[in-house]
């Protein structure tokens, strides 16, 4: 009997070390400031290390909050000829959810062959007659990742990814999940602050292949032909790429394209993000930024917040940031669930990612990078606006905050490198 528990708490102990650690080495060192956002460097390094390159002739359309957001992705679907691509993290039971899973079933009993890739952990709150609805209408529908006796060391790796693509000509990605949590303006503390694109052109066909990634992980059965990837033609004046993360790749994309953009960084820095728990070296690169003369702003969420240890964590990682002088701002009407960054008024990211460990080292990314100066103008706009209904943290209030709460922030950030 006592050998029997030894050996069920040592494989348990063996399954938790393989989903709280990666076998891969992490970037350790400083990336060095060689060039700066507009020189054309950083674009062909980007390219080149991210894998996917920088596609000229792309429209990246902005959409503020569920009341612009929904409608957009919902009439893109309903009007899908061939083909509708979905992945997405959170898909729960509601409104929202009931109204993709009607929009998608019809599209599917229409002829649309239609694919939908839900991450197991993240749909855990979808009632199953959902489901139910869009297979029985023809819908392929997957988890990702559920539980399984063989795929125990990977239960901590979820897609986090949020793509949509429709007939391979028209995509979606952003911050938010398919809740009702996203509906409405974010007028109120039940309906949550976030920012999604949609994106036409070229660069269409990376976002597609992004969705692949997983889908043949998941069926191992490969989508490729007109369908999927059609010849697309100019859409607009963005330069724009759609890159993709993974630990099972072990290249840390996502972190290095942020450490990348920080050291190109010559003016400004903006960094909108839900979850903001920076390592070291991420924090090493602002107080660089920050000596070379680059005005660097956060927002975070402020008191409303899903995850309040994910907020202490962020919260224990400050000091150095506002001791360079780097602005932190706490979004105070509801959550802030918005993940973009602005580099010089030239340069964005947005997409699924969070600032932290988990999307950096553990969850399934994607990103869409934009080279454009309107678009980066406008996300700066629409961060001048959150950052106007947020409250700014000085160093003396974070160094006077009450010995209690530098105790239990301090506590949870120990836990950084699962949050």
């Amino acid at each position: 009997m006592a050998v029997g528990i030894a050996i069920v708490a040592t494989l348990a102990l063996v399954i938790l070390v393989l989903n709280l650690s990666s076998s891969e080495k992490k970037i350790k060192h400083q990336i060095e400031p060689l060039y700066a956002v507009g020189d054309p460097q950083f674009l062909r390094s980007m390219g080149s290390l991210l894998g996917p390159a920088v596609r000229a002739g792309n429209r990246v359309g902005t959409l503020l909050n569920g009341d612009q957001i929904f409608p957009a992705m919902l009439e893109a679907i309903r009007g899908a000829k061939k083909t509708i691509a979905f992945e997405t993290y959170i898909y729960w039971s509601g409104d929202v959810g009931q109204q993709f899973a009607d929009a998608l079933s019809e599209r599917a009993r229409a002829g649309v062959k239609v694919h939908v890739l839900l991450d197991w952990v993240g749909s855990g709150k979808a009632k199953e007659e959902y489901l139910d609805e869009m297979r029985d209408a023809g819908v392929e529908v997957e988890k990702y990742h559920p539980l399984r006796w063989y795929n125990l060391s990977r239960i901590n790796n979820r897609t986090h990814r949020k793509l949509l693509v429709v007939d391979g000509r028209v995509g979606f990605t952003g911050g938010v999940g398919i809740a009702d949590k996203w509906s409405g303006n974010a007028q109120d503390p039940e309906h949550w602050r976030d920012s999604h694109f949609q994106l036409e052109g070229p660069a269409v066909a990376q976002m597609q292949a992004a969705f692949m990634d997983n889908w043949m992980k998941t069926q191992s059965k490969v989508l490729h032909g007109e369908e999927y990837f059609p010849e697309l033609e100019p859409a607009g004046s963005s330069y724009a790429q759609v890159f993709k993360s993974s630990p099972r790749e072990g290249s840390e994309s996502v972190r290095l394209m942020y450490l990348l953009s920080i050291a190109s960084a010559r003016q400004r820095l903006l960094i909108a993000n839900s979850y903001f728990v920076p390592d070291d070296l991420a924090i090493e690169a602002f107080v660089a930024a920050r000596k070379r003369g680059v005005d660097v702003e956060i927002i975070v969420p402020g008191t409303k917040i899903d995850s309040e240890l994910t907020r202490k964590a962020s919260r224990s990682r400050w000091g150095d940031l506002l001791g360079a002088g780097i602005e932190i701002y706490e979004y105070r009407p509801t959550m802030y669930h918005c993940k973009v960054m602005v580099v010089d008024d030239l340069w964005v990211s947005v997409g699924s990612t969070n600032f932290d460990n988990r999307s950096f080292r553990l969850n399934d990314e994607a990103n869409l990078n934009v080279f454009d100066a309107d678009f980066a103008r406008r996300q700066s706009e629409v961060f001048e606006n959150d950052k106007a209904r947020s409250h700014r943290v000085t160093l003396e209030e974070w160094k006077h905050r009450p010995l209690w709460e530098k105790v239990v922030e301090r506590l949870a950030g120990l836990l950084r490198s699962q949050l």
